[in-house]
């Protein structure tokens, strides 16, 4: 990690002096946002302020990582926060002075950017609660272990586009694992099943599967393999076919497989990868019991994980100052985010499990309530619709409602095609857009519906057709009162009712 952290430090100059020029206005927003993206921070609309992400690998952050987020919040003034679907963290609504400064003293925490957006692997994902729950294995250290690798090609290979690879070891499959460009998928014989070339988006696909019986100690050897396939053979002239994805129409999923073990024999001959990785379990315990429905019970004695999911993923400014002061004195805490835009702080005891049960009230009280949302075109460059806006909007008026809890599901709502919010695997899901009406254009959302991401189960939503904005928050108001009729949950009444759900559904496409 330290290399890193000093060879990235060296391009801090580059981007403080490509910064300094795109707020001079000498240089446009598109040649800025294919510089600054390789460092994780992109202009927000407008072009007067920017947003930085920082990489929390597998969505670990330690607790002295959460005090730098804290402090950095509170002496920068940061008013806008997002928990993203990457498992990071946003920080909104920069000046140019502020991204630059952030951006070096992230690194002096050790928390690096660089490769948080551009052509260059992503942020590793790993199942949130790795290492603490039943699991064929903790996937987290080997998660670690291959974003250190992977950030070497960060100043040494230019990719077609973005690799985003994660890993997992649990059926909620909630880091899509089995359908993004590279999932290792954690197996009971503690083996990884590797998938590629899936992700979601325009064209979406589901992962080939292209290795069984993978052994942890040579994982290097196979992302060499997809860095080599994607390099040789992924398409560097037209940027909207440069996915990993659009190698199953290129190759076909038979000769990819093909190659790919080919690829792999051939980097296993050469050697030199070999992982030796110590893992670090969890030495604490607790005694006492708690029980509420945001507890989650750790194999680790007497130790508790706190579930938290802010409304969009978008806390309160000062949250994260409030939960550090909070765990401050408490041993081996650590907070895990979560890909649906939430978070767990992890190895509690019963008595520090009530404190932040205490400090995290105003989230999520519901399965509807922790819907995700990308951060909208509010905010972003390319997005369309007005994803928060719409997510608050829908939250406002069922709790109008008081429907009970079930009665209706969790949606996803992303501000353009690019699926940020990953709607196509909702069994709901918002794509933002615009619609003709008698007085012009209006906002408005295509709609997905009955999409899976469970392992075993996995499919993309079918599409309905197009719902102007301001109607969708009383579409959740009719279909919540005909579920509630009926006395069932919504996935009962989507399963029984079929014919209902599309006649309240074509009152409003």
């Amino acid at each position: 990690m330290q290399n890193h952290v000093e060879e990235f430090r060296k391009d801090l100059e580059r981007f403080r002096e490509m910064t300094s020029k795109f707020y001079r206005g000498e240089v446009t927003v598109p040649e800025y946002k294919g510089f600054s993206g390789g460092f994780g921070s992109y202009a927000q609309r407008g072009g007067k302020q920017s947003m930085l992400r920082l990489g929390f690998t597998g969505g670990r952050i330690t607790k002295e990582q959460l005090k730098f987020v804290a402090d950095s919040i509170r002496k920068h003034q940061i008013g806008k926060v997002h928990i993203t679907t990457g498992q990071n963290i946003q920080l909104h609504d920069l000046s140019e002075a502020q991204v630059c400064t952030l951006m070096e003293e992230a690194l002096d925490a050790g928390i690096i950017t660089r490769g948080g957006g551009g052509d260059y692997p992503r942020s590793i994902m790993a199942t949130p609660l790795s290492g603490l729950v039943r699991e064929p294995f903790d996937v987290l250290p080997y998660a670690d272990e291959a974003m250190d690798y992977l950030r070497g090609f960060i100043n040494t290979v230019k990719f077609p586009r973005k690799l985003k690879v994660c890993f997992e070891n649990s059926s909620a499959n909630e880091t899509h694992a089995t359908f993004r460009d590279m999932g290792f998928v954690a197996e009971e014989d503690k083996t990884f099943t590797v998938y590629v070339a899936g992700g979601l988006g325009n064209n979406p696909k589901m992962g080939v599967k292209v290795a069984q019986k993978v052994q942890p100690d040579q994982i290097l050897y196979v992302l060499k393999t997809m860095a080599d396939i994607f390099v040789k053979y992924g398409n560097y002239e037209n940027r909207g076919k440069a996915r990993t994805r659009y190698l199953q129409d290129t190759l076909g999923a038979e000769e990819l497989q093909r190659i790919f073990s080919e690829t792999l024999e051939q980097n296993l001959a050469a050697g030199g990868l070999d992982l030796q990785v110590t893992e670090k379990p969890v030495t604490k315990s607790g005694s006492g019991e708690i029980s509420d429905k945001r507890v989650i019970p750790q194999k680790q004695k007497g130790l508790y994980a706190v579930w938290y999911h802010p409304i969009g993923g978008c806390p309160e400014a000062d949250f994260f100052g409030k939960l550090y002061d909070t765990v401050a004195e408490m041993d081996e805490i650590e907070v895990r985010l979560i890909p649906d835009e939430g978070l767990y702080v992890v190895n509690l005891t019963a008595d520090e499990a009530a404190k932040v049960l205490a400090v995290t009230q105003d989230g999520a009280q519901t399965q509807f309530e922790t819907s995700t949302s990308c951060i909208g075109a509010s905010t972003c460059q390319v997005g369309i619709g007005k994803s928060q806006e719409l997510l608050r909007a829908c939250v406002d008026r069922i709790r109008e409602e008081q429907f009970a809890d079930g009665v209706l599901p969790a949606f996803h709502v992303s501000g353009c095609p690019g699926s940020c919010s990953a709607h196509q695997i909702g069994a709901i899901g918002f794509r933002g857009g615009m619609k003709p009406s008698e007085d012009g254009p209006k906002p408005a959302f295509a709609v997905f519906e009955n999409g899976s991401e469970r392992m075993g189960e996995e499919r993309f939503g079918t599409d309905l057709g197009v719902m102007y904005a301001d109607v969708i928050p009383e579409f959740f108001a009719e279909l919540g009162r005909a579920v509630s009729a009926k006395g069932m949950d919504y996935r009962q009444f989507r399963s029984q009712c079929g014919d209902e759900f599309m006649a309240i559904v074509k009152k409003y496409v």
